[in-house]
Parts: C-alpha cells; sequence; structure tokens
C-alpha cells in the first residue's frame, strides 16, 4: 500500500521543485528594467510606439508611449539598464530620411558627473525637432510669391537687378575666383591667429574703456589740440616765412660744412682729444668745482669797497728768500766770543 502511494507523492514533489526552479530562473534571468524619462517635444511627427532611443547613433532603449499634452507632445521612453544619460541631456528627433520612421536621440554622451534618475523629465527647452518638408515646400512658396510678378517684381525690378548683376559680372569670373580664394586665405590667417586677434580686441575694448573712464581730460586734450591746430592756422603765413628761412639757413650750412669739410673734421679730432683730456682729469676737475665757491666766497669777503682793494694778511717771512744754514750759525758764534 504505502509502494502505491509513493509513486503519486513523487510526481508532485518533483513537480513542486520544477515551478519553484522556473520562477527562481525567472526572477533571476529576467532582464532589470531600464531608465525611464519623459519627454516633451513641441511636435513628434513620425516618432511612434517602439521607436527607437540612441546615443551616438546606437540604440539604447524604446520609446514606451507618444501622447499630446496640451500645445505639446509628451513621449515616455525607456533607456536600458547599464545605460548612463548625463543629467541635463537634450532629446532631438532625427529624421535618417524623408521616408524613414524617426529616432530619439540622446545627447551629449556621459563622460562624468551626475546621471539622469528613473522617473526624471527634459522638458521642450531642451529637445528640438526637425523641420518639416512641408514647412520648406511652405516657405519656399512664400518667397517666390513675394519675388514673383504679383510681388517684389511687379514692375520688373527685380529682373532689371539681375539683368545689372549679371552684366556687372560677365567676364570677372577670374577675379572673382581669385577675390575669394584671398579671403579664404585671410580667413585662415585669422583662424590661425585668433589668440592674437582676441588679445587685440581685449586691449582695444581695455583702451576704449580708459579713454571712457578719463572722457574730461580726452576732451580737454582735443581742445587743446584744437587750439594749436587754431593757432597754426592764424599764423601760418609767418610760419612759412620760418620754415623758408630755416630752409636757407639749412643750404648755407650745408655748403659751409661741404666747404670746410676737412677743417671741421680736423677740429672735431681735436675736440675728441679734448673731451678724452677732460674725462681722464675728471676727478681733478670736480675737486676743483667743490673748491671753487669757497674761493669766490674769500674773494668777495676780501674785497673793501671804500678802498676798492682786495684786503688780506700774509707772513712776510714767506715772502723773503731763505738764507743759507752756514750764515745763521756764524753771528751766534761770534757772540759767544765775545761775550765777558
Amino acid at each position: 500500500m504505502l509502494r502505491k502511494l509513493a509513486g503519486p507523492a513523487s510526481l508532485v514533489a518533483t513537480g513542486l521543485v520544477v515551478i519553484v526552479a522556473a520562477v527562481v530562473a525567472f526572477v533571476v534571468l529576467r532582464p532589470q528594467e531600464g531608465t525611464r524619462v519623459t519627454v516633451y517635444f513641441h511636435d513628434a511627427v513620425g516618432v511612434y510606439k517602439g521607436s527607437d532611443v540612441r546615443v551616438l547613433g546606437v540604440k539604447v532603449g524604446t520609446v514606451n508611449s507618444v501622447r499630446a499634452a496640451g500645445t505639446k507632445v509628451r513621449a515616455v521612453v525607456t533607456v536600458d539598464h547599464g545605460v548612463d544619460v548625463p543629467a541635463d541631456a537634450k532629446a532631438v528627433a532625427i529624421a535618417p530620411s524623408l521616408v524613414a520612421d524617426r529616432y530619439v536621440q540622446l545627447t551629449p554622451a556621459y563622460t562624468g558627473g551626475p546621471k539622469l534618475a528613473a522617473g526624471a523629465t527634459i522638458p521642450v527647452e531642451r529637445t528640438a525637432t526637425p523641420v518639416e518638408l512641408d514647412q520648406i515646400y511652405d516657405s519656399i512658396r512664400k518667397l517666390s510669391d513675394q519675388l514673383g510678378p504679383n510681388g517684389v517684381n511687379k514692375d520688373g525690378a527685380l529682373s532689371r537687378v539681375l539683368g545689372t548683376g549679371a552684366e556687372n559680372l560677365q567676364g570677372n569670373g577670374q577675379d572673382i575666383r581669385t577675390t575669394t580664394e584671398r579671403m579664404a586665405q585671410a580667413a585662415k590667417t585669422l583662424s590661425g591667429s585668433q589668440k592674437d586677434l582676441f588679445a587685440t580686441i581685449s586691449n582695444l575694448s581695455a583702451f576704449t574703456s580708459m579713454l571712457k573712464t578719463n572722457d574730461g581730460q580726452v576732451r580737454q586734450a582735443e581742445q587743446q589740440l584744437a587750439d594749436v591746430s587754431g593757432f597754426l592756422a592764424d599764423d601760418r603765413r609767418e610760419l612759412d616765412a620760418a620754415l623758408r628761412t630755416l630752409a636757407a639757413a639749412l643750404a648755407k650750412v650745408k655748403t659751409f660744412i661741404h666747404d670746410n669739410r676737412e677743417q671741421i673734421r680736423t677740429n672735431v679730432a681735436k675736440l675728441s682729444k679734448i673731451t678724452q683730456l677732460l674725462v681722464d682729469q675728471r676727478r681733478s676737475l670736480a675737486e676743483a668745482l667743490d673748491v671753487q665757491p669757497l674761493n669766490v666766497t674769500n674773494v668777495l669777503n676780501a674785497y673793501d669797497p671804500k678802498t676798492r682793494t682786495l684786503m688780506g694778511r700774509g707772513d712776510l717771512n714767506e715772502m723773503s728768500p731763505p738764507l743759507p744754514a752756514a750764515g745763521r750759525a756764524a753771528p751766534a758764534a761770534g757772540a759767544g766770543k765775545g761775550a765777558p
């Protein structure tokens, strides 16, 4: 009896184990949910449920739903688990071609910093959609109407402008090409020197700011310059005569130098020697110049205005010639002999 019951019980146990294993496998192997984000567009023509969500052209998610929300379009997208998106990312509806469905591109790619969290919203200010083909056709139609016979060209003005332009450009193709090439070279040069160009602009800005700050002084300088210009204008005859006289004097100087070139060269050589002598004796000259004020003061103090003479004291012994040593000793010896 027990053997008969053992068969159904083992089957039940085996079924329970299989169910538990299936549940565990489903839980473990089930793909993890991605990051769900809400995106608002001005319009989302060509974006549907199931459209791709991409980063740098690589699919990283799917559009879950697209619904109208007043004057905007609300799209809910899911980014795959493990794909990081910047917190300030932008969403752009991309049209690969005129007939293909569009996809939502998240930009820029994540390189670091805060991440876009689940439940976040990308507002309409950070989204963009391409211009519709119908809008392009409508813009072209409006432009043609405005330039057509019912618009600007109603009296043939546009036709005359085009005719005049064609006449002016006729035969100047090579010149126009050369001008375009040189403008391209100039643009390339400016591009390579953009730091210097920006530095120049910054310096000009600082200069103009300085002029603005010193507006009063600048106006005063302009007024003084105007006064000088007026003075020169009033005395232009005298100035012209002075310039003519100066020109004549310079001509005479030129002639004098030409005629006396050798003497001038000799005098310059001698002057060079004299200046070298002064340089060599500069210490003695400096000492003499230091003592000279004292000498002048002594002369002024010695002058007697009443007698109009220079008064002074001197040692007469310094003025008499010195006696020989033997002559001074002889009287001393005689005096010794005659003494009582």
